[in-house]
């Protein structure tokens, strides 16, 4: 019988035959999730557990059943069986919900939007040196433009704001702007660096750098730069040292981790240059949008980039891309993102040794000059398959 992961003394405690909800998504959701989920069961038989998958629904399916495009039912069930994993979500034209996947987020508290990005081997790639690049991006999930504080121009309450800020603050706004609100807490940004640090120390990583634009938004931006080193030094002492103060031997990884900070805009070019100088990257939640697709290009682009939403004890696990509703139904979406997300569920649920099974699947599939067409069309060395013969190879490599 199928039980819930439950938490014990702040913990989670992961039953060897855990129920997880899933969503199939909008587009070419229900495809990526056919030629997913074999996969993700299989490297849990494998190494000797079960997986209880459990239908909840979000987006049209949602809408055209419910009433709704997000039922209140799916976000007690993502909160109640603690693990759950989603296909893209299409955001419903007109008033309403901004964005589903933001809601979610939102709803159930998910401060942490977690995405490694790694070259997979054959993999194609527009720059020299793909394999230089290994990077997890903690991008803030709940702040600065996600907290969705804006005002249409000639609105009453933007021509309020805008009198208020130019009468009592000072300011020269012109009178016709729309206007928006950028907060950013202490709470959030402590907690999102905080996530990011135990990362880098449970996986012993030599760097995490701080990615912000304080140079001009001090109070903001620049805040979280001092938020992150304060965390740093005060909840992490002497597993932490900042790049001014390193060593020989934590420049090289051999000693403490080693906490750097960059500006937005030098960060990208740093991870064209640079690569291999960083390991982890903590952001608020713009730099993080931008950075982490920028990065993903570097490995293939979005269909090879999972992603997670974490929070205390509750995570939901997606593909990073969009709905694809041009290819829904045409067999030709690549579905690793979705796989590699399953991947990164494995680990949260503790399960290594799974989610390891699942990556050099991939990468044995890939190595084998097989992958979908969004990857074989940029290189002569990949043989195209359809969506169900990509998922196929990748459970076959499964070992």
């Amino acid at each position: 019988m199928p039980r819930e992961i439950t938490v014990v003394d702040g913990r989670l405690s992961v039953p060897d035959d855990p129920v997880i909800p899933f969503v199939e998504g909008d587009g070419v959701g229900p495809e990526l999730w056919a030629a997913a989920s074999p996969t993700l069961e299989k490297a849990a038989r494998e190494t000797g557990r079960n997986i209880a998958f459990k239908k909840i629904v979000a987006g049209a399916e949602a809408f055209k059943d419910k009433g709704t495009h997000l039922p209140g039912e799916t976000l007690d069930a993502m909160r109640k069986f603690r693990a759950s994993i989603k296909g893209p979500l299409a955001t419903p034209v007109g008033g309403g919900i901004r964005s589903l996947n933001v809601a979610i987020r939102q709803a159930l508290n998910l401060y942490a939007c977690v995405r490694p990005i790694s070259h997979v081997p054959g993999a194609p790639s527009p720059v020299l040196r793909p394999d230089l690049l290994d990077v997890v991006v903690f991008r803030e999930n709940t702040e600065d433009v996600y907290a969705g504080i804006e005002y249409a121009s000639g609105t009453p309450e933007a021509r309020g704001l805008i009198e208020y800020l130019n009468a009592v603050l000072g300011n020269e706004i012109n009178p016709k702007s729309a206007i928006g609100v950028k907060p950013m807490s202490e709470t959030a940004s402590k907690r999102l660096v905080r996530a990011a640090l135990n990362l880098a120390v449970k996986k012993k990583l030599p760097s995490v750098t701080l990615v912000h634009k304080g140079n001009i938004m001090k109070y903001t931006e620049g805040a979280f730069r001092a938020w992150g080193y304060e965390v740093a030094r005060e909840e992490f002492g002497d597993l932490t040292v900042p790049e001014s103060e390193a060593s020989e031997a934590d420049a090289k990884g051999a000693g403490r981790i080693v906490i750097k900070d960059r500006i937005a805009d030098n960060m990208f070019m740093q991870t064209l240059l640079r690569p291999a100088e960083y390991s982890v990257l903590a952001m608020p939640n713009l730099n993080g949008d931008y950075l982490s697709d920028a990065l993903a290009a570097q490995i293939g682009g979005l269909g090879m980039a999972p992603g997670a939403n974490l929070g205390d004890n509750v995570a939901v696990f997606e593909a990073t891309h969009g709905t694809a509703p041009k290819y829904a139904g045409k067999d030709i979406a690549n579905p690793t993102s979705l796989i590699l997300s399953g991947a990164m569920m494995l680990d949260w649920l503790g399960w290594e040794d799974a989610g390891d099974m699942v990556r050099n699947a991939v990468k044995k599939t890939l190595a084998e000059g097989i992958a979908t067409n969004d990857l074989a069309r940029q290189t002569t060395t990949l043989k195209a398959v359809g969506t169900r013969a990509f998922g196929e190879r990748v459970l076959k490599n499964l070992s």
